[in-house]
């Protein structure tokens, strides 16, 4: 089976660096796509960024364009998101996330399979 270990969340002040890591572990992951979403207090669970495994190129959502990097590591199997220039708007448990790559990069939970347990950002202002 699929598991997913995310960790790296902190606190950190307005304008500062956070870096995630997703440790993923149970099989070859050359099919999948590998995402990251964020959950805020009171909001739903929205996208932030996806790669395929067999790319290079992650697709972003438009509030992190730009400032948050997802890439991934084959040999390490592992995933990370590079935040910088945060913000308090960003503060919210980040979730590593992966599906079948047939979906593409796609920005709907709903077509996630597997999830890490989430790991707390908080943006100080």
């Amino acid at each position: 089976q699929v598991q997913l270990v995310d960790s790296g969340g902190g606190l950190v002040q307005a304008g500062g660096s956070l870096r995630l890591s997703c440790a993923a572990s149970g099989g070859t992951f050359s099919p999948y796509t590998m995402g990251w979403f964020r959950q805020a207090p009171g909001k739903e669970r929205e996208f932030v960024a996806a790669i395929l495994w067999s790319d290079i190129a992650a697709h972003y959502a438009d509030s992190v364009k730009g400032r948050f990097t997802m890439s991934r590591d084959k040999a390490k199997n592992t995933v990370t998101l590079q935040m910088n220039n945060l913000k308090p708007e960003d503060t919210a448990v980040y979730y590593c996330a992966a599906g079948r790559a047939s979906m593409g990069t796609s920005r709907n939970r709903y077509s996630y399979n597997y999830w890490g347990q989430g790991t707390q950002v908080t943006v100080s202002s």
